[in-house]
């Protein structure tokens, strides 16, 4: 349930009005450089050398008033960070995932003073991938004074020590849990050990829980089954947004399974399935 935000649009204090952000960029930065921000901790010295995600200087691809998320988040200040720890075969955004160079390097006042003016309810930190760029979002925090949510939209795959830090500052975990399996997670998103990583940072999370899944052609079984019955046993009250939106992007032709939307069979049976389940569920349709 999203109590904390709730609470917060009410007039309660965000989480980053009263934690020590200058500690807590310290903290990041010393995650950073040699980097183990994510579970790959490929221990680079950034920002000379880049790691799996490709980023060195933080940059913004874009941010705008955000009409298209869930409707509890709208209008959401979504700020999308260039680069990804990801690689998905059928990323949607692969215009900025695989592109780290996208957009301009990170002006933390200026940034700030748009949360500060825009007409938003929150502020959304996604990408690509927003755990590679903390020191730069907490900098960004540092120069805000508004009482805003802060959402942390991202796929979780962050490292304990950088999950340390979010529980700081981070008012809703808005995550993706994409695979059921690791065998999937590494074939099509080439990350490993991806399901102990992602169950325990859900578990790990200090704040409101969203979860998306992303429903895949042929992952029904695989994936989406597993992770409703994970979710059901161990994070019964978090939001659940199933998507059904799927379609094939980037190099997803290349995966006969995925080269195609859902069909009406696999929405219908995991409505079936998720009927089955006492969560909190939503299935958004396009």
């Amino acid at each position: 349930m999203l109590n904390r935000y709730f609470a917060i649009l009410k007039g309660a204090k965000a989480k980053y009005l009263t934690a020590n952000l200058d500690g807590l960029y310290q903290r990041a930065l010393e995650l950073y450089s040699p980097c183990i921000l994510c579970e790959r901790k490929c221990k680079v010295n950034r920002p000379e050398q880049a790691g799996f995600c490709g980023v060195r200087s933080s940059r913004i691809a874009s941010m705008f008033v955000h009409w298209g998320e869930e409707p509890e988040l709208i209008p959401s200040g979504t700020i999308f960070f260039s680069g990804c720890n990801f690689y998905c075969v059928y990323c949607q955004n692969w215009d900025i995932a695989r592109f780290p160079q996208v957009g301009e390097v990170v002006d933390p006042a200026r940034v700030a003073h748009w949360i500060e003016t825009a007409q938003i309810k929150n502020v959304n930190f996604v990408g690509g991938e927003p755990t590679p760029h903390l020191p730069a979002i907490i900098d960004i925090l540092r120069h805000c004074k508004r009482n805003l949510p802060v959402i942390w939209n991202s796929n979780m795959y962050m490292s304990k020590k950088c999950m340390e830090i979010l529980n700081r500052f981070v008012d809703v975990y808005l995550g993706d849990f994409r695979y059921g399996n690791d065998d999937c997670a590494k074939k099509l998103s080439n990350v490993p050990k991806y399901t102990r990583v992602v169950k325990r940072n859900f578990k790990l999370a200090d704040g409101d829980l969203l979860i998306r899944i992303l429903l895949l052609p042929g992952h029904i079984d695989c994936c989406a089954k597993p992770i409703l019955r994970w979710i059901r046993r161990n994070c019964p009250d978090a939001y659940v947004n199933i998507l059904t939106q799927y379609r094939p992007e980037f190099v997803a032709y290349r995966y006969p399974e995925l080269n195609r939307t859902l069909n009406f069979e696999e929405i219908t049976k995991i409505e079936d399935f998720i009927g089955k389940l006492n969560l909190n569920t939503k299935i958004q349709k396009y």
